[in-house]
C-alpha cells in the first residue's frame, strides 16, 4: 500500500495533539534507551516473541480476514516473525554489532603521536517505520524494521497500513504491553495510522530515521520529505523490483521442466504479491520453456489480492503491459475481472530492448513476462537494461562461458544473486541482503532482512581523550558488559 494510498479504506488519521505526545515520548525513551544494556533489550525482544507466539489463535485469524492470505502461509509467517526477535535477541547477547574499538593512546604512532580514542555505534534515537501490506506480521508492526530498531536501542513510531487496521491494532496492543512486562520503558513503541500522520512522522525534527516498504511512488514521495527536512534524516526505502531470472542454454536443455515448475511455484507464490516475486524469465528460443511454463500456470486457481486497491491496481499495470508491441499473452487473461489466477506474457529480448523502459516495470500480482533471446550476446544485452533490483536469478550449469560474465553484469544491479534457485523466501540470518541499487530501494549499501538490518538504526560516536569514569560501559577500560572488542588493532574476545 502506498503512502498516498492511506485513507482509501477507511482509516483515519491519529490526531495531532496525539502524535506530538507519542514523538514526544518516543524521544524522551530515546534519551534514556541510549545506556540501556544491550542484555536488556535481548529479554523485551524475547518477551515479545514469547507474547506473539502465544496469541497465535488470535493474530492469525484476524489476520487471514482482513489480508485473504491462508492460514498455513500466517503461521509460518508470524513464527517468522518471532524468530526475527530471537535471533535479534542473540546479536546483542553477543555484543559485537556494537564495533567498540579502543585505540591507547601512542606517542610513537608512525603518523605522529596518537591520542586515545575509543569508538562504538549508538543508537540513532526514535524512528518511524512505515509497515508493508503483504507481510501483515513479518513487515507490518512487529516485523524485521521494528525489531531491529528496538534492537538497536531506538524508539518506535509504527505507521499503521489501511490494508489490516484491526490486526495492526491489536498486533501493537500487544507490542506495548510485552515491552511494558519486561521493562521497558514508556514511550518505547506506539502504532499511528493516517495519511497525514505519515507525512508528519517524517517530517517532524525529533524523528531521526525511517523505514519503508512498499511502492517506488509511495516511497519515493516519503524520501524527498526525509531528506528535504531542514535537518536531513536517512531514509531506508524499499521501493519494488521485478527480479529477472535467466535460463542459460545449457539450463534450458536439460533442466526445462524443473526451471519451469520452479519458477510458475515462485511467480505465483503469495499470489504474485511478494516483493522477490521473478517478474521476467529470460529463456533460449527453442527450448520449450514458453509451452511448458503456460502450462503449468493454466493449472493455477485464481485467488483473492490483499485488497481491492492492490487488485486495481494490478489489473491497471497488467493491461499497459499486455498492450506493449511484441507482448502476446500465452496463459491466463489479460483483463482479469474478479480474483485474479496466473498470467504469463512472452516476448523477445530484441522487443523489450526496444521499449525497456515499459517492460521492465514491476507488476505487482500474478503475471510474469517470459522473454526469448537467440544468442548470448542478446542475454547479456538484456541483462544490462535494468536498473537497481532486489535480486536476480541465474539457472546455469556452471561450465558456459556467459555464466561469469551474466554474474558480473548482475552483480552491479542487484542485492542478492539466486543460483539455481528462486528470489521468494528470504531466510532470516547473518548473511542475508534484502537490498539493491535505487529504485529497489533509498539506501544501496544497508538490508531490511537478517541481523544486519540493525545498522541501519546505529551511528558512530568516537571519544578522545576522556576518562574512564565518563566514558560509556562498552569503552570503559575493564569492560563491564563483556563486549568483544577491537583494541590496539587487535579483535579480543570475551569467553
Amino acid at each position: 500500500m502506498t503512502v498516498d494510498e492511506q485513507e482509501s479504506q477507511g482509516l483515519g488519521d491519529t490526531p495531532s495533539e496525539e502524535l506530538d505526545e507519542l514523538v514526544g515520548a518516543a524521544a524522551e525513551a530515546a534519551r534514556g534507551l541510549v545506556d540501556s544494556r544491550p542484555s536488556d533489550r535481548a529479554g523485551w525482544l524475547e518477551h515479545l516473541a514469547t507474547r506473539l507466539d502465544a496469541a497465535a489463535e488470535e493474530l492469525v485469524p484476524l489476520a487471514a480476514q482482513e489480508t485473504h492470505l491462508g492460514l498455513d502461509r500466517l503461521q509460518g509467517e508470524l513464527k517468522r516473525t518471532t524468530f526475527q526477535l530471537q535471533l535479534f535477541a542473540e546479536i546483542l547477547r553477543d555484543g559485537s554489532f556494537l564495533q567498540a574499538t579502543i585505540d591507547h593512546a601512542d606517542p610513537a604512532w608512525p603518523m605522529g603521536a596518537r591520542p586515545d580514542l575509543r569508538r562504538m555505534l549508538r543508537p540513532i534515537g526514535p524512528v518511524a517505520v512505515y509497515a508493508a501490506s503483504n507481510f501483515p506480521f513479518a513487515f507490518s508492526v512487529a516485523g524485521g524494521d521494528t525489531a531491529s530498531a528496538l534492537a538497536a536501542g531506538c524508539s518506535v513510531l509504527l505507521k499503521a497500513n489501511p490494508s489490516h487496521p484491526e490486526l495492526s491494532w491489536v498486533t501493537g496492543a500487544h507490542v506495548s504491553d510485552a515491552l511494558a512486562e519486561a521493562g521497558a520503558p514508556d514511550g518505547i513503541f506506539a502504532v499511528v495510522r493516517g495519511f497525514e500522520t505519515g507525512i508528519a512522522l517524517v517530517k517532524d525534527p525529533r524523528i531521526r530515521a525511517a523505514s519503508f516498504t512498499g511502492s517506488l511512488r509511495g516511497g519515493r514521495a516519503l524520501f524527498d520529505l526525509a531528506v528535504s527536512r531542514p535537518e536531513p534524516i536517512p531514509f531506508y526505502g524499499e521501493l519494488g523490483s521485478v527480479n529477472p531470472a535467466f535460463v542459460t542454454p545449457d539450463a534450458g536443455a536439460h533442466r526445462a521442466d524443473d526451471v519451469a515448475s520452479g519458477f510458475v511455484a515462485s511467480m505465483s507464490l503469495g499470489n504474485g504479491q511478494f516483493c522477490t516475486k521473478p517478474g521476467l524469465l529470460f529463456v533460449p528460443a527453442g527450448a520449450g520453456l514458453e509451452g511448458r511454463v503456460a502450462a503449468l500456470a493454466g493449472e493455477r486457481p485464481a485467488a483473492p489480492m490483499l485488497s481491492e486497491h492492490i487488485r486495481s491496481g494490478y489489473a491497471e499495470a497488467l493491461a499497459q503491459l499486455a498492450q506493449r508491441p511484441g507482448v502476446r499473452v500465452i496463459a491466463g487473461q489479460a483483463s482479469p475481472e474478479g480474483d485474479p489466477a496466473p498470467i504469463i506474457l512472452a516476448t523477445t529480448v530484441s522487443d523489450l530492448l526496444a521499449d525497456s523502459e515499459a517492460l521492465t516495470q514491476e507488476c505487482f500480482g500474478p503475471a510474469a513476462l517470459m522473454v526469448s533471446y537467440r544468442s548470448e550476446d542478446e542475454l547479456l544485452a538484456a541483462a544490462q537494461v535494468f536498473e537497481g533490483q532486489l535480486t536476480a536469478t541465474i539457472h546455469s550449469s556452471g561450465q558456459e562461458p556467459v555464466t561469469s560474465a551474466l554474474l558480473d553484469v548482475l552483480s552491479e544491479r542487484v542485492g542478492r544473486v539466486v543460483w539455481n534457485g528462486w528470489p521468494t523466501g528470504v531466510s532470516v540470518t547473518y548473511a542475508q541482503h534484502h537490498g539493491g541499487p535505487y529504485p529497489a530501494t533509498t539506501s544501496v549499501q544497508t538490508t531490511s532482512v537478517g541481523t544486519a538490518a540493525i545498522d541501519r538504526f546505529l551511528r558512530p560516536v568516537t571519544y578522545q581523550g576522556a576518562p574512564d569514569d565518563v566514558l560509556p560501559p562498552a569503552l570503559k577500560e575493564h569492560n563491564p558488559w563483556r563486549l568483544p572488542r577491537r583494541v590496539d588493532g587487535v579483535l579480543q574476545q570475551v569467553s
